[in-house]
């Protein structure tokens, strides 16, 4: 809750991103002739829960990118009043594009409109406040930036959200009595814990915890400043060697992912090239994918620009 600045109430475990997606694609009342919002640029976790939808009539309208870039205005653009919910990568996994949360929020308010975020390539790398941002629905797993295993996700569902969302996935877990087994009463929790049917994956949670805490230790503030300092680094001697950079070069909006592309190599000889040297990259559409984390040094981003070609 601390990491996001949201209350205790609103959170819930996961086992993955997708899981958090699939309670709000399902949750939400549709009407058939009901339209989503989604872009083509994201992972497929935050597209097929939504397209699936066209079973009872819901429409899944995606925003083109434009130069890697997703635009609010185009975002606006494509709503209208049978506009139910927007779901959006906080950092898009191509190329790192941060998009604009805050005014995606305020135009989802303003329309009545839910707000779902997939967190996963900003969680843990980059500061977010959800209620400044007006975000309904929030979920990442924690294998990436924050540092965690697979199988465990953090879930958050504003006090709004909850209130619009059904309970489809309904255990044991999920009713204020669960404790008292034999009085059956389908009463649900007054929370987000709702979501979480049964027993959990507690070994993730712990591992998740010991990953939580380090990085609130440092500082989510300071952990940002640091990968945008690396991630300069990258940049600057990847443009020296005359590599185009895909990712977006705009202050507010970039992230810890850098992606960048040759005239003369593929991106699969780079990566391949790369991992001869034991540094891990990976292609993404055309481009090569770079992410350093805070723990990275100065020195390693420089060994990856003298190993390029």
């Amino acid at each position: 809750a601390t990491l996001i600045h949201a209350d205790v109430d609103e959170i819930a475990f996961v086992k993955n991103t997708t899981q958090g997606i699939l309670i709000a694609a399902n949750g939400i009342d549709w009407h058939s002739g009901d339209n989503c919002i989604i872009t083509d640029m994201e992972f497929p976790a935050n597209v097929y829960p939504w397209m699936a939808l066209s079973r009872i009539g819901v429409e899944t309208r995606f925003v083109k990118a434009r130069n890697g870039r997703i635009l609010v205005d185009d975002i606006e653009a494509a709503m209208d009043a049978r506009t139910r919910v927007v779901s959006i990568s906080w950092v898009e996994f191509s190329n790192g594009f941060r998009n604009d949360i805050e005014r995606i929020g305020e135009v989802c308010y303003e329309r009545g409109v839910l707000f779902v975020l997939d967190a996963i390539q900003g969680l843990g790398a980059l500061d977010i406040d959800v209620k400044r941002a007006r975000v309904d629905v929030l979920t990442a797993d924690a294998h990436k930036w924050l540092l965690g295993p697979e199988g465990i996700g953090c879930f958050y569902c504003s006090r709004n959200a909850l209130e619009q969302l059904i309970t489809t996935n309904i255990g044991w877990k999920s009713v204020v009595g669960y404790n008292d087994y034999f009085t059956y009463d389908l009463t649900l929790l007054p929370n987000a814990q709702r979501f979480e049917e049964g027993s959990l994956n507690t070994v993730g949670i712990h591992g998740l915890n010991a990953a939580v805490s380090m990085l609130l230790e440092i500082g989510i503030p300071e952990i940002e400043r640091r990968v945008l300092h690396l991630t300069n680094i990258l940049i600057d001697g990847l443009i020296r060697k005359g590599y185009q950079i895909t990712s977006s070069l705009e202050s507010h909006e970039r992230s810890a992912i850098v992606a960048f592309t040759s005239s003369k190599w593929s991106p699969q000889y780079l990566v391949s090239l790369l991992r001869e040297h034991r540094i891990i990259a990976c292609v993404r559409g055309n481009a090569v994918r770079l992410s350093p984390h805070f723990y990275n040094s100065e020195e390693e981003m420089d060994r990856v620009i003298d190993v390029l070609p």
